[in-house]
């Protein structure tokens, strides 16, 4: 396999499966979930709990080197943090009872923000997807803008067997009518609709334990990969 292009990647143990103690370390999280119980607990999140998900994030790196080498699979940049923002939250709850990594373009050039890949592990479930899911007025305008005048190619990319195989179907809300500016009658008008372009597929928590969890992950991120490369195109 190709080595991922990180020197600082050799430093984190490889990866051999996400931990079961990491997972019941999450579960005992979400029913203390304090912050002194954290801090008396927080040696055994490093790890059991950041460091396999770290592990993981260097694999993958190998992985996107293959198909996606512009994506970024660093282990302190890609992993999410711990604690919530619950500024804004009325749920004060102080830390995420799940572990969760982004992917996305090496150097975060403007326009692509929010695109990529993204993981997260909690007990019981998986979950993985990419696409763009909080895309801004601008970046919708482009992505549709794309799709009027690449339709052939957009078809294409939501009509691949892989990407249908590994997802189903692209996700996401939609308007109830065709936004201003583009034709209602265009043949790809429930298209130009969606508010949001991603793709995800839950997985039962087991997988996360194999050692070949990352070869499968990076398989089933591969699937989507020409939908992720579509929007790069469109917001570039």
């Amino acid at each position: 396999m190709t080595k991922a292009p990180f020197d600082e990647m050799e430093f984190y143990p490889p990866f051999e499966g996400f931990p079961r103690e990491g997972i019941r370390f999450l579960q005992r999280l979400k029913m203390n979930n304090n912050r002194e119980w954290f801090q008396k607990h927080k040696a055994e999140y490093e790890e059991l709990v950041k460091l396999p998900m770290q592990s993981l994030i260097v694999e993958m790196g190998s992985h996107f080197h293959e198909f996606a080498p512009d994506i970024d699979a660093d282990p302190k940049r890609s992993l999410f943090r711990i604690y919530r923002d619950v500024r804004f939250s009325k749920d004060k709850r102080p830390y995420k009872t799940h572990v969760a990594a982004h992917f996305v373009r090496r150097g975060k050039p403007k326009g692509l923000e929010g695109l990529g890949y993204y993981l997260h592990i909690e007990p019981g479930e998986v979950f993985l997807g990419g696409g763009i899911y909080i895309p801004s007025s601008d970046q919708l305008k482009k992505i549709r803008a794309a799709i009027v005048s690449r339709s052939e190619e957009f078809l294409k990319v939501v009509g691949d067997r892989k990407l249908k195989r590994a997802y189903a179907t692209i996700e996401g809300e939609k308007l109830t009518r065709v936004p201003q500016g583009f034709d209602p009658e265009h043949p790809l008008a429930e298209w130009l609709k969606h508010k949001q372009f991603w793709v995800g597929v839950s997985w039962p928590e087991n997988k996360s334990h194999r050692q070949t969890f990352a070869k499968e992950a990076a398989e089933t991120f591969k699937a989507a990969a020409p939908l992720v490369e579509f929007l790069v195109r469109a917001l570039s």
